[in-house]
């Protein structure tokens, strides 16, 4: 029993368990890996998107218009109401100050280092930390305030009757199913991944995000009855050729094309305080040229200096790119000498579950932050911790609401899981996750048309068909994998519905068939389940 549950440990789950348990609150944490390096955080971060009165200026309406509207980031808050925005922000300051005192440095030879993701000359709003050890700082201060974490356990469905009453889970090592009653649940189990192929195909793991981030939250909120949106919009993210990682503001450089003539107009010399943000402006570049016959596209370190190199080699680790720092170790791989070849990487989708100012889903107790809503870590830390406060106010008023036909609803689960545990021949989860990565790679991803989309839709829903008669586990390990691939299937369905409705071409949405972006359709698609099936809304 819990009067707040945390379906996730990463920074969401722990940042609300944080504040709900400081309330008051019986606080319980269930992450199906382990909170001290599990999320899209878990092995680090070095920027974090804030606004420091000391260093912006009092007027944060101001620095909204400049660091938000004008520097390619209001796309990502179109949905914030103006209160919203100012509270995020105003949070943000809170969390880092916290941070800091906790252990999480967010100051760089004793002040703040604000860099990249800015065009040159113009406000910077993503300071610079040291966010290695985050988890590990994170899961020490919730155990403080007396926080229940259940490590290696996977939240696989949520009960409500038009409100949230709980969630049931199973342990991933043992294969247990367990019930957790909640007044109040925060749903942050991160973004989605494996959806569509990696750049190496063979190799599973090769992801920007941890490979156990697979939309979970998304899918049971949907199954909920709460709202999603974007779901058809198309993300890309940019790095190191094969070597798929983040860390994309992290590098000093230019990026050229082999003539050595910058790509995009903003820099022509590495420059550590603003990078080249060409890519954001057009995550697809390095693809276009490749296409056009102008690339590859690299990043070239050329005439920085050594104070510079390490300053990025520093802020590297701290963003999770050991790996890759050993690996260029290995090799003597040094950009400032040998240009480093760029791609597009496939992510996936931008979808996200809809909710209020207060972080709270159509689904009454039910609330979402950070990745399932579209928006990375600072969001998560800020809105995190307001969703944990707001979550701690209503459990106190509020009664466990009891979970309506629990043993029919477990029975039914069990059922489902046990079959595919007892198999001895079957598909297992690698082979369902490609045979999905392919279908949405052919239809629904770099053109999509109506033929192609009800094609892809018809693929896809026979796959599900043959993967539940046929999928196989031999361990409570590969079960876990087979239930993250039938969420992903479950999004790809919706996928592919949403990418239907929308009849024009948006950003990285392309319709062969709508090939012009249509002004009045500057609104989001958003779907719901509607007794049992996904109906779609314009709002």
């Amino acid at each position: 029993r819990a009067d707040v549950l945390c379906a996730g440990g990463g920074i969401v789950g722990m940042m609300a368990a944080i504040r709900a348990a400081e309330l008051g609150a019986k606080v319980v944490v269930v992450e199906k890996s382990n909170t001290v390096h599990s999320g899209n955080g878990g092995a680090g971060n070095d920027h974090f998107l804030c606004y420091i009165p000391e260093v912006h200026g009092s007027d944060l309406d101001a620095f909204i218009q400049a660091a938000i509207m004008e520097a390619q980031l209001a796309e990502h808050f179109r949905e914030f109401s103006k209160p919203r925005l100012r509270k995020f922000l105003t949070t943000t300051y809170d969390v880092m100050k916290l941070w800091d005192g906790w252990g999480i440095p967010m100051k760089y030879r004793g002040g703040y280092e604000f860099a990249g993701h800015a065009f040159p000359g113009r406000t910077l709003s993503h300071l610079k930390y040291e966010g290695k050890r985050q988890k590990i700082v994170l899961t020490d201060q919730a155990r403080k305030r007396g926080v229940n974490i259940v490590n290696r356990c996977m939240i696989i469905d949520l009960f409500s009757d038009g409100r949230i009453a709980g969630a049931l889970g199973i342990d991933t090592r043992q294969g247990n199913l367990i019930v957790f009653e909640a007044k109040t649940v925060i749903l942050g189990t991160g973004s989605v991944n494996r959806l569509y192929p990696s750049p190496t195909p063979g190799w599973f793991a090769n992801r920007t995000w941890a490979t156990s981030i697979t939309g979970d939250g998304r899918v049971m909120a949907y199954h909920t009855g709460a709202e999603l949106a974007d779901v058809e919009m198309p993300r890309l993210h940019v790095g190191p050729k094969y070597f798929v990682r983040s860390g994309q503001a992290t590098w000093i450089g230019v990026y050229r094309d082999p003539e050595g003539k910058p790509v995009g107009p903003f820099v022509t010399m590495p420059d550590r305080q603003y990078g080249d943000i060409t890519p954001e402006v057009n995550k697809g570049i390095f693809d276009e040229y490749a296409k056009a016959g102008k690339g590859p596209v690299y990043m070239d370190g050329g005439g920085m200096s050594d104070e510079d190199y390490e300053y990025q080699l520093h802020w590297f680790s701290h963003e999770g790119l050991d790996a890759l720092v050993n690996h260029m170790k290995e090799e003597g791989i040094d950009h400032r000498k040998k240009p480093v070849e760029f791609m597009t990487y496939v992510r996936g989708i931008s979808g996200k579950i809809c909710v209020n100012d207060d972080g709270e889903t159509s689904v009454k107790g039910l609330y979402a932050a950070g990745d399932e809503v579209g928006l990375g870590i600072s969001h998560a830390a800020a809105f995190g911790w307001l969703a944990g406060e707001n979550a701690a106010r209503k459990a106190k008023h509020t009664d466990f609401a009891g979970i309506n036909n629990l043993s029919e609803i477990v029975g039914k689960k069990k059922g489902i899981l046990g079959e595919i545990s007892r198999r001895e021949a079957g598909a297992d989860y690698k082979e369902i996750n490609f045979a999905l990565q392919q279908i949405m790679f052919d239809y629904a991803w770099t053109m999509r048309s109506e033929k192609l989309l009800e094609a892809g839709l018809s693929h896809l829903r026979r796959l599900r068909h043959k993967a539940l008669d046929t999928a196989i586990a031999r361990n409570a390990h590969e079960l876990m994998r087979c239930i993250e691939v039938f969420n992903l299937i479950d999004l790809g369905e919706l996928v592919f519905i949403t990418a239907n409705e929308r009849k024009e071409t948006r950003a990285r949405h392309i319709r062969s068939d709508y090939p012009l972006t249509n002004p009045m359709l500057n609104k989001l698609v958003v779907v719901k389940q509607v007794d049992g099936k996904p109906v779609t809304e314009w709002r």
